[in-house]
Formats: structure tokens, sequence, C-alpha cells
């Protein structure tokens, strides 16, 4: 399983998603809150790979000082082909940028085999996932229980996913 480094959103912008995830379901459609792990939360994950080493904990407690940090949810964006991923965009502000780089940099030394290549700086579409697995045919449904409007919204926190212990290690928030 990947191991990830995420950042997650104060309780208003968390409860903004929550409550899009809530209206897919509602509608019938696939959603992430269909997930009752206690670790399902929104979140942007910042970088991925099949391992990352809890001892990059003590760097990233030292990143996390640059929490909070003001984001937009943009528009919704769609993964895939068959089976579709549905996200909204987190608009790519300067600060995200740069602790996307900064977190990448601190991460890299603790990978085994590197960052997967879609999470690598300048390849990266920061996002968070609203439903994963959606029909084709489902997505002019899903798009209008959205609506187009962006969200403004803060990041508060950090974490460490750990996909093989499917733990979440809370680094800051």
């Amino acid at each position: 399983m990947a191991h990830s480094i995420e950042l997650t959103f104060d309780a208003a912008t968390d409860a903004a998603v929550r409550r899009e995830w809530d209206a897919l379901a509602d509608a019938g459609l696939p959603s992430q809150a269909r997930h009752r792990s206690p670790t399902n939360r929104p979140h942007v994950t910042m970088t991925v790979a099949d391992h990352i080493a809890p001892n990059v904990d003590d760097a990233l407690r030292a990143a996390a000082l640059a929490l909070p940090l003001d984001c937009r949810l943009g528009a919704p964006l769609i993964f895939g082909r068959h089976a579709l991923t549905l996200v909204r965009l987190v608009v790519p502000s300067e600060g995200l940028l740069a602790l996307h780089r900064r977190l990448a940099d601190l991460a890299g030394p603790h990978q085994r085999s590197g960052p997967f290549p879609h999470a690598r700086p300048d390849e990266w579409t920061p996002h968070v996932t609203l439903c994963r697995r959606l029909a084709p045919v489902d997505l002019p449904a899903a798009l209008a229980v959205l609506g187009s409007d962006d969200v403004p919204g803060r990041f508060a926190g950090l974490r460490r996913w750990d996909g093989d212990a499917r733990i979440d290690t809370v680094i800051a928030g």
C-alpha cells in the first residue's frame, strides 16, 4: 500500500468538503462519505510513495510551522476515463507550491524509491477527492450536485499516512 504526507483542513473547510461528500451520497452517487474508516477525512496529498519512513516526522514538524495556510477549492476535475475520480482542484497558490516543494525535499530521503511521478514538484495537481469509481454516465448528475462555486478554506494540519499499517500519524493540527 502507498504511504503519503497530507495536508488536512480546518474545521470549516473540512465541513464544507464533507457536505459535498454527503450531497453525492444523498444523490445515490459514489462518495468518499461512504468510507467509514476513522482516518478517512478530507485532505490534499502532498507526496506519495511506496514507503515513507517514520523518521521523517521530526523534519515534517518543522515544515508544519507554515500552517495555517489559506487555500481555495476551485473547479471540479475528473481523473480517469472509465471509472472516474471526481475531485475539486485546490488552486495552487505560491504558498502551497512552496510548501509542496519543501515537503517533497524533506520526504525524499525517507522514501524507498522516490515519490510517485504524479506527486513530484512541477507534475502535481493539488486536489481533494470527492468520489472514486464514478461511472461516466453519472458525471452530469455529480456535477449538478456540486455546483461550481469556489470554496475558500484553510489548511490547518499535516499528517503522514502509512497505508500498510493503516495508521495516520498527526504531525500538526
